[in-house]
């Protein structure tokens, strides 16, 4: 009896696990289906995306393919524009610069030639200058020596005239005047009137006066005269001076006739050196130094 009881149960055990099982599968395989089905959908749609990305993928490679043609020819062709461009700068650069290069080389040539001949001017020039300065050096040492030559005739000339000089001022004599008055040297002719001068005293004046009756002008003063005695070597005349008439009667030559003037401290001083005929020859002697006026 146990053991059919134990049968049973146990059958009834298998039974029931058997019967719980079923759903499950059954479930699971709905899952599976159900799962395979959208496996099937997604991968469907997901090949279809895939083809269209790979269509647009294509044509957007052929695309850039194209436009990166398109712009590589472009570029060749600037490129190629460039080049050439280039190139021909390059060959206008390159004449240009031949052609400067020329002008250069024939305007230095031109500038040393120039300059070759204005040194040969100026080596011409310094020459003829140097021959000019050597004939003038050689003119002015002659010129030298016959100064020197002449310097030494004068100096000689001059010590002789010195010499005749002083002999001649030691040969002058001073007399005594019509006024008394002690007169200066007194010359006798031209020679000695030369020798007072050069002794510088006295101021002289050479006349020659002639009767015509008038006043004749002598230095500062005027003198009329009056007669002439060529064989006594007499004479009479009228000295005007500072509105005074001072007549000097017959007197004789190289004899000094004496008058005062204003402002003068010393006699002024006529002497007569020749008595011709109506006409009387001498000089004048007047001080340098006179008083200042009143």
């Amino acid at each position: 009896m146990n053991d059919s009881t134990t049968s049973i149960e146990g059958n009834s055990e298998g039974n029931s696990h058997h019967n719980w099982h079923s759903p499950v599968i059954l479930a699971i395989a709905a899952v599976l289906v159900a799962g395979n089905i959208y496996f099937f959908e997604s991968t469907g749609k997901l090949q279809q995306r895939l083809s269209q990305l790979e269509t647009s993928t294509q044509s957007g490679m052929t695309s850039m393919r194209e436009s990166s043609e398109a712009q590589s020819s472009t570029a060749s062709k600037k490129l190629d524009e460039l080049s050439a461009r280039i190139d021909d700068e390059r060959g206008r650069a390159l004449r240009a610069a031949s052609q400067a290069s020329k002008s250069a080389q024939r305007h230095a040539d031109d500038l040393a030639q120039k300059i070759e001949s204005e040194q040969q001017q100026a080596q011409q020039q310094v020459a003829s200058a140097i021959g000019e300065v050597k004939d003038a050096a050689n003119t002015a040492n002659t010129k030298i020596a016959e100064t020197i030559d002449r310097v030494s005739s004068v100096d000689t000339r001059v010590s002789q005239t010195r010499s005749d000089l002083d002999k001649t001022v030691a040969d002058l004599k001073s007399v005594q005047g019509d006024l008394g008055v002690q007169s200066g040297l007194i010359a006798t002719n031209g020679k000695e009137l030369a020798a007072l001068r050069e002794l510088g005293e006295r101021n002289y004046v050479e006349f020659d006066v002639k009767k015509t009756g008038q006043p004749q002008r002598v230095g500062t003063i005027s003198v009329v005269l009056r007669r002439a005695d060529p064989k006594r070597n007499r004479f009479t005349l009228d000295v005007l001076a500072d509105d005074k008439k001072v007549e000097k009667r017959d007197r004789s030559i190289n004899e000094p006739v004496q008058f005062y003037v204003a402002r003068a401290r010393q006699p002024y001083e006529l002497v007569v050196n020749q008595v011709q005929k109506d006409r009387v020859v001498g000089y004048l002697a007047m001080p340098k130094v006179l008083s200042a006026s009143r």
